[in-house]
């Protein structure tokens, strides 16, 4: 009997459900190390480097392989090295291709929605950054995380409103709540909070089903080209701008 292969996951924590689900089933052996929601919020060099060390502290006599749980995430990814073992990552922007399956089901939702806010069990559960992130996020930095009426205080109304309007606001264009059904959810709670918080905004509120069978692939295989994409050791993930999303860097030396 051939044995099971060996891989560390190291993923966002918003796919907590799903991948252990998946894990759970997979005739792999996984070991799985989740990082906190909302490291793409800090930004890419932060979210970098935190990628980075969970990779550089991973055992590599253990494994033979690092799977990666993430898209591309505001170029959070980019510069990201492989060292002993491959890395393996979906070709991917961000976390909705992997709930809906496929970037081409993300591109004809999103092309036929316009002003879609995607909601999982996840995103909800998992909340909003919490501390250190939190203090760490790009708004907490720069100040655009403050209620309107602490930035009439500070700035005037006029400049409060501009602010609130182009910074502040990250909701103002959209319309509509999808949630994405995983078939995960121990019982239909954050659907219902979902439909509730659209009818609150005034948006309009949609369920579709959602598609495990990528990240089935990410931990099963295979690793198809088009799908994903395995960086070899001593090499490091590029951002492309085309249909790719993830390419291949090379490195000096032996990127050590």
């Amino acid at each position: 009997m051939e044995h099971p292969k060996r891989f560390k996951l190291i993923s966002c924590e918003v796919f907590y459900r799903e991948l252990c689900w998946v894990v759970a089933q997979s005739p792999n052996v996984v070991d799985l190390h989740f990082l906190p929601k909302g490291l793409h919020d800090i930004g890419a060099v932060p979210m970098r480097e935190r990628v980075q060390a969970a990779i550089d502290a991973v055992d590599e006599a253990k494994y033979q392989a690092v799977l990666l749980g993430y898209g591309l995430c505001n170029n959070g990814l980019a510069g990201v090295r492989a060292r002993g073992l491959p890395l393996v990552l979906p070709r991917a922007h961000d976390c909705i291709t992997l709930f809906l399956g496929s970037k081409e089901r993300y591109l004809e939702y999103f092309t036929n929605n316009p002003g879609v806010y995607f909601k999982t069990s996840g995103w909800i559960e998992r909340g909003d950054n919490p501390g250190e992130l939190s203090q760490l996020s790009i708004q907490r930095q720069t100040g655009m995380d403050k209620s309107f009426e602490e930035l009439v205080a500070k700035y005037g109304e006029e400049n409060a409103r501009y602010l609130w309007d182009t910074l502040v606001d990250t909701t103002r264009n959209y319309s509509r709540f999808t949630f994405i059904e995983m078939g995960v959810e121990g019982d239909d709670r954050y659907e219902q909070w979902t439909r509730e918080e659209a009818h609150q905004r005034g948006w309009r509120f949609e369920k579709v089903r959602g598609d495990l069978s990528l990240l089935e692939r990410l931990v099963n295989g295979p690793w198809t080209p088009p799908e994903f994409l395995v960086v070899p050791p001593h090499r490091a993930i590029a951002a492309r701008y085309d249909d790719g999303i993830v390419g291949l860097e090379d490195l000096p030396g032996d990127g050590t």
